[in-house]
């Protein structure tokens, strides 16, 4: 049987490369070749936040953009670089996400204003409705200005539910709640919704070209899907008209859910946590978060979740938070500090290194020494980079699951585990016996 290998483009019998080789690493050394594969997805991940960066503050991309192209010409060979020459190159990767991140995290307050909390009806639709699926708020705010006055309501999906906590774009009336939850219940919920979709980001479930809804599908920039519609340069009238064509959506399920605490919001109550944390009212932090992938084996997140006493706070981000999220949790006893923070998006991952800073700083404690657990679900390229930029920042003690990526063997975990004490998950209720402080 033929095999195909991406890094040589080539097709071959058996695989690629030397004799001994690993099929699909043309002949070069296994782990780095592994190590390599981790670089790429990291970058991918890296480009994505880096594009957001880049329709906002166009000048503040040079050094993401140096370690790009600086990280590709390093995969072009490993003849004269070893193991631990692969392992700066991806802690180069993971500094770059971070600051890509705590860019992006600027440049959208900045331009949309501080997040604060709100609740936000969830599966309650009427009327002509537009469904916006992805991270993308540039675009998000520029379909709102578009919309406005044109009898049009606007819902989020997925990892669009936090642009609600922005003051600037949930002054407009007619952004009116989300619907569904993560991205790749998509395909069941263009079957019942009935106006248009638009997905403005990778985060996609490519809908079969006979789908009776793909003439409702619209893509923006990278998005590609044979048979749906492009939006080309910020052009909505296509989207408008095809909405308004279309027949009123009505789904009423009576359900909130809640966003809106970035971590610049959490940080003004500095004060009430440090003294709920020095009267043993909050006994520790949970930092549940990732990217949520189908099946399951991500009812583990839930499960964590609802067995973590009530003295223990939950901070999350990225569209795993969509196990949970339905959950009232309350708030810490005799405080008003909700147990439930929900930062934002993927790319608002590093709220949470933000908080954990703040903490050390007034504690005078090591990060690695306070109160957090973290736990993360994988799923892709932006867990990928999230995943090193937490590395670069020497942070361990991280479980990750529901499964490794796939381009970590056995000696990579073992390097992980020695220097990171990285954990892969197993039950919820075995690792919080491991996890939680007593």
């Amino acid at each position: 049987m033929s095999m195909f290998c991406y890094q040589c483009e080539m097709s071959t019998p058996g695989g690629c490369g030397s004799t001994g080789a690993v099929v699909g690493t043309c002949g070069k050394d296994e782990n780095l070749a592994r190590l390599q594969d981790l670089m790429v997805f990291g970058l991918k991940g890296l480009s994505s936040y880096r594009e957001h960066l880049n329709e906002l503050r166009p000048n503040e991309t040079k050094n993401i953009d140096d370690v790009m192209s600086e990280t590709l010409y390093f995969t072009l060979t490993n003849v004269n670089f070893n193991f631990d020459d692969h392992i700066k190159q991806l802690m180069k990767v993971g500094s770059a996400g971070i600051e890509v991140m705590d860019k992006l995290s600027n440049a959208h307050t900045g331009t949309f204003g501080i997040p604060t909390p709100v609740v936000v009806p969830q599966n309650t639709v009427e009327g002509k409705a537009i469904l916006v699926s992805g991270h993308n708020l540039d675009m998000f705010e520029a379909l709102l200005k578009a919309t406005e006055g044109k009898g049009i309501n606007v819902y989020t999906h997925s990892e669009m539910l936090p642009a609600h906590g922005y003051p600037e774009l949930r002054k407009y009336a007619h952004l009116k709640g989300n619907i569904g939850k993560a991205w790749f219940d998509q395909v069941g919920l263009m079957k019942q919704f009935k106006g248009t979709f638009v997905v403005n980001t990778n985060c996609i479930v490519p809908p079969k070209k006979d789908a009776e809804y793909i003439d409702r599908v619209f893509t923006y920039k990278i998005v590609g899907i044979e048979g749906a519609t492009p939006i080309v340069d910020n052009d909505f009238t296509e989207l408008i008209e095809k909405t308004l064509a279309c027949e009123d959506t009505n789904m009423s399920e009576n359900l909130t859910l809640t966003t809106g605490h970035h971590y610049k919001t959490i940080l003004t109550l500095a004060p009430q946590i440090l003294e709920a944390i020095a009267s043993k009212k909050i006994r520790q932090f949970f930092v549940i978060a990732g990217c949520d992938a189908p099946g399951k084996a991500g009812n583990y997140y839930r499960e964590m979740a609802e067995l973590l006493p009530k003295d223990c706070v939950i901070i999350t981000s990225s569209c795993g938070k969509f196990r949970f999220n339905d959950i009232d949790f309350g708030v810490i006893e005799g405080t008003d500090i909700p147990r439930y923070l929900d930062l934002g998006q993927c790319n608002d991952s590093n709220g949470a290194v933000e908080i954990a800073k703040a903490i050390s700083g007034a504690l005078d404690v090591p990060i690695n020494d306070l109160p957090i657990s973290i736990v993360l679900s994988w799923m892709e390229q932006k867990a990928v980079i999230i995943l090193l930029g937490l590395f670069s920042l020497g942070i361990k003690n991280i479980y990750l699951g529901p499964k490794p990526p796939q381009f970590v063997n056995e000696d990579i975990m073992a390097f992980l585990a020695e220097n990171f004490n990285l954990h892969l998950t197993g039950s919820a209720e075995e690792d919080l016996k491991d996890l939680l402080i007593v």
